[in-house]
């Protein structure tokens, strides 16, 4: 019989210890407790004995443990209906002949303390619901995860046995951790993903490393190269936006140098001038092309302003944005206007709401964790969905041998594309890049590169 996942309900009330395994059985509730439930009482309300309630959620049998309001607990089926439930899975459709389980890893900091582990947590859950969708498609996996905060020594991780039983692991967070994990996979012939921003080298000297961050460099060159391909005729227009806060400058000063070693002709205007001096800087008879040197909301919005004024007053002007991936924050109130000025905004991601399937994985989300996935940018929910589709897919079809490349690629993200290509004789980066297309007529296109 195909192993079943043994994950899902670990995630769900942030009780993550040093190393989480998961669940064998599928839980027949989920238990909010109440102020004066006991453990006696809950196990009885059930029909389960103490033991079988203590056997799926571990944490009770530590030192000191006390139920607490509001925590949520797994309660399993009684032992002779596991059976009856083994039997009923026995005859399930099952994962093609002669496949195995993918091992998985999973060293994030899975925890309550802080933002990342939060956020991490967010992610794991995602990366649940994608196993939950494998399986159905006919993918076993067998999964692990461990609660590698930042102060942790990873080593201490690795010297679980079903870590080094792992096909894939994906982690760390930390980049002090990143070596003494790439040795460990190396010594074993791991995959190691990793899945988040990152300092060093180490793709560049590790074989089996996925290192899915691209680091802000080379977004601003992919930025420019794509400007250059998509606007070789238009006349660009930078306005200073005077946010001594803003590092947009280091790409706005590598266009303008790249626009002079071409020969461009650009303007420079001041988000503060007056509408006659703002104008100015627009050519009728050429498409202009707006660049802020700041990705802030208000900024944004005053330059939008100025933009619609004149617009007005001068119809025929064609103006287009290129904006910054912050701008995707902006969407929910400057959708409009983002259309109307034919918006392009560079990113390595894009979360589109009305997506039929992306809508569904988010209702599954919260159907399970009871709670909405974070707003954030990106999604981190739906980036651990699409990171757990893209890599254990690739692995169920093409073993060892899987890299990541875009001709390996088997599954269509919901959010977070990828497209990795080798450094050297080592790892894999992700170069995946895009422009998201604002149309005229609220048509929206994603332009990858």
């Amino acid at each position: 019989m195909r192993k079943r996942l043994r994950y899902l309900w670990i995630a769900i009330a942030f009780c993550f210890a040093t190393g989480v395994s998961a669940q064998v059985n599928k839980w027949q509730d989920m238990y909010k407790v109440k102020k004066k439930d006991t453990i006696f009482g809950i196990a009885k309300k059930y029909g389960i004995t103490m033991p079988e309630l203590m056997d799926a959620n571990p944490e009770m049998k530590t030192e000191g443990y006390e139920l607490k309001k509001g925590d949520y607990i797994f309660i399993p089926f009684h032992k002779e209906e596991t059976v009856q439930q083994t039997v009923a899975q026995e005859k399930k459709p099952q994962a093609a002949p002669g496949s195995h389980p993918i091992k998985v890893g999973v060293m994030l900091p899975l925890h309550n303390v802080d933002g990342d582990g939060r956020r991490m947590v967010e992610y794991y859950r995602g990366f649940l619901l994608a196993l939950e969708d494998l399986t159905a498609a006919g993918i076993s996996t067998d999964v692990h995860a461990w609660n590698v905060n930042i102060d942790a020594d990873i080593s201490q991780f690795t010297k679980d046995p079903a870590a080094g039983q792992c096909d894939i692991i994906f982690g760390p967070l930390y980049s002090h951790q990143v070596h003494a994990l790439a040795e460990f996979c190396k010594a074993r012939n791991i995959k190691m993903v990793i899945p988040f921003s990152i300092n060093g080298d180490d793709v560049a000297r590790y074989p089996q490393i996925f290192q899915v961050w691209e680091s802000p460099d080379k977004m601003n060159n992919n930025a420019i190269e794509a400007f250059l391909q998509r606007f070789p005729n238009a006349h660009p227009v930078l306005i200073d936006c005077n946010d001594s806060t803003s590092k947009k400058g280091i790409f706005t000063f590598a266009l303008r140098n790249r626009l002079a070693n071409k020969r461009i002709d650009y303007s420079i205007t001041n988000l503060n001038s007056s509408e006659a001096m703002f104008g100015k800087a627009f050519r009728d008879n050429k498409p202009n092309v707006v660049i802020l040197n700041t990705g802030r909301s208000p900024e944004l919005n005053v330059a939008l302003a100025k933009l619609e004024s004149l617009q007005n007053n001068r119809p025929s002007l064609r103006i287009s944005l290129y904006g910054y991936t912050e701008w995707l924050m902006y969407t929910e109130y400057n959708l409009d206007k983002f259309h109307r000025f034919d918006t392009y905004i560079p990113t390595y991601f894009y979360h589109n709401p009305l997506d039929p399937k992306t809508q569904r994985m988010e209702q599954n989300f919260r159907r399970w964790f009871r709670q909405d996935i974070q707003y954030a940018l990106p999604r981190f929910a739906v980036t651990g969905y699409d990171h757990a589709q893209f890599f254990l897919r690739g692995l169920h079809k093409y073993g060892k041998s899987f890299k990541g490349t875009k001709e390996q690629n088997v599954y269509t993200p919901l959010q977070t594309p990828l497209k990795f290509v080798q450094v050297g004789s080592a790892g894999m980066q992700n170069e995946f890049f895009q422009l998201i297309h604002f149309a005229p007529g609220n048509r929206i296109e994603s332009i990858a590169y």
